[in-house]
């Protein structure tokens, strides 16, 4: 059994492949099907060319930028670029704050802000978890007073695991307005803040595979025009939520999943064990499970379908994509044996070329590190079913 699309759908599958094989820059192909470290400028370089297309931001509407695909297209689009070898859209700008945006921002700020997000002049961090308020977001403790005058909030706390923020020149962060709110979820406000401000320090947090993607944010005294504040005071916690959705939707993973597959599928066959039946049954278990994903994403993501737990859905995706993405880099690992043992940083910036540990196979111990943090970030997947398993009951 395999998914089917239509004739158009078809059609535009072959548009994309014929996209991203001409205009893809091959040095960044490579990085990303050897699994080496992406730099800023990979990123910047083929969201650009993206952009120039009009496809860089396909979950926003035309109005703003978008190209009006439907969700079959936005599914062929995110599988078609990850099997060719294009970096995934990571920039919390496109994929988070430019949906809040759109729907709860003022027309200054879809101004001053949209445009720049698309051409990739402004990357933006989410200021969200916190020591002690991770995936417990209503717990969070930085708090935004405002002055008298009315014109500026002060802001003070603590940020951390604040993804690629080293690259960022504006955050957005949930902060606490109103410190005595009968609800935790009540007294949170949404706001943009100026990471170039004075008292914003950004600290490098340094991964298991060696890099420092992830970082903390001191917020001490930083002063925020009041202009900057989406939506109404006190009610951030609906806009996190709602930016939250469109996060785990995309954690899912699925053209990473069959990426990675397919590059174990190589992996298997250069290292001879391409008849190995016990390897070959795990590959099928693996191709049966993403194909479950895959129906159950689509389904979910059709205007069509008439959930009993619409709220939910992100999360379902989320635990189940994680899971099978740490799954196939697991299974990588043990296809490499030997190879994949070492661990040089090195390798993750090509500059490895040991015959005795090819280039093809010398980042895999980083790869299959950096991938533990795949359940975590975005909602711990542990706290994701006990969402779900509350859904649930209560439908």
């Amino acid at each position: 059994m395999k998914l089917t699309f239509s004739p158009a759908e078809e059609a535009f599958r072959q548009e994309v492949r014929a996209f991203v094989k001409a205009k893809l820059p091959a040095d960044i192909r490579r990085k990303v099907e050897l699994g080496l470290r992406l730099e800023h400028a990979d990123y910047v370089t083929w969201f650009r060319i993206l952009e120039a297309r009009g496809w860089l931001t396909p979950g926003w509407p035309v109005a703003h930028g978008g190209p009006g695909w439907n969700h079959v297209q936005r599914y062929i689009f995110d599988e078609e670029t990850m099997l060719a070898g294009a970096p995934r859209i990571i920039a919390s700008g496109i994929q988070m704050l430019g949906p809040v945006l759109i729907a709860f921002g003022t027309p200054e700020q879809k101004a001053r802000y949209l445009p720049d997000i698309r051409q990739s002049n402004t990357w933006w961090a989410q200021g969200f978890s916190e020591p002690g308020a991770g995936s417990d977001l209503a717990a969070v403790r930085t708090t935004a007073v405002l002055e008298p005058d009315g014109k500026h909030f002060v802001v003070n706390g603590h940020k951390v695991w604040t993804s690629y923020a080293h690259w960022c020149s504006m955050m957005f962060a949930l902060v606490r307005t109103d410190p005595n709110a009968a609800k935790p979820q009540e007294g949170i406000s949404f706001l943009l803040i100026d990471m170039n401000s004075p008292g914003v320090e950004v600290r490098p947090i340094r991964m298991l595979e060696g890099g420092t993607d992830l970082n903390e944010c001191y917020l001490d005294n930083v002063r925020v025009p009041v202009e900057n504040l989406v939506g109404e005071l006190n009610k951030g916690w609906s806009y996190g939520k709602y930016l939250l959705g469109h996060e785990r939707t995309g954690i899912a993973g699925i053209g990473s999943c069959k990426q990675q597959l397919q590059r174990a599928r190589a992996l298997a066959a250069s290292e001879g064990l391409d008849g190995d039946p016990v390897l070959q049954s795990r590959l099928a278990q693996f191709e049966i499970e993403l194909l479950a994903l895959e129906f159950t994403a689509l389904r979910l993501l059709s205007p069509n379908q008439q959930s009993r737990v619409p709220p939910v859905e992100a999360s379902m995706l989320k635990v189940r994509g994680t899971e099978l993405r740490q799954a196939i880099y697991e299974l990588l690992v043990e296809v490499a044996g030997p190879h994949a043992v070492p661990f040089e940083e090195a390798a993750l910036r090509g500059e490895l070329e040991d015959p005795a540990s090819p280039l093809e196979l010398s980042a895999l111990a980083a790869n299959y590190l950096d991938a533990r943090k795949l359940s975590i970030y975005g909602g711990v997947n542990e706290v994701q079913r006990n969402l779900i398993s509350k859904a649930f009951l209560a439908a």
